[in-house]
């Protein structure tokens, strides 16, 4: 597993938008947000509210998206759960005006 990746899961929006901040601030400039399920739209959140209010010099690099079957006890062909990956890439300071 990545150090600069942030798995999205149950937690307030804003807990995953504080590890994103700390990731960048860090010194690493591409953080990956990844969720699966329900949590894909607090994922797109967390980019978003990180890109318009915390650091705006990032931006969206690619988003992968898919689907992977999980084992169910309940159901022997398995679920079908969606999963997404946002990737944010801090740009690099440029010169001073």
């Amino acid at each position: 597993m990545e150090d600069n990746t942030v798995f999205i899961g149950k937690k307030p929006s804003m807990n995953y938008v504080l590890a994103v901040v700390t990731q960048f601030n860090t010194g690493t400039n591409k953080v990956f947000i990844k969720a699966r399920g329900r949590a894909i739209s607090k994922a797109v959140d967390v980019a978003e509210i990180v890109r318009n209010r915390f650091i705006q010099a990032s931006q969206i690099g690619h988003i992968k998206i898919g689907t992977e079957n999980v084992e169910d006890e309940e159901r022997e062909e398995g679920i079908n759960v969606s999963w997404i990956e946002i990737t944010l890439i801090k740009a690099p300071p440029g010169p001073a005006p």
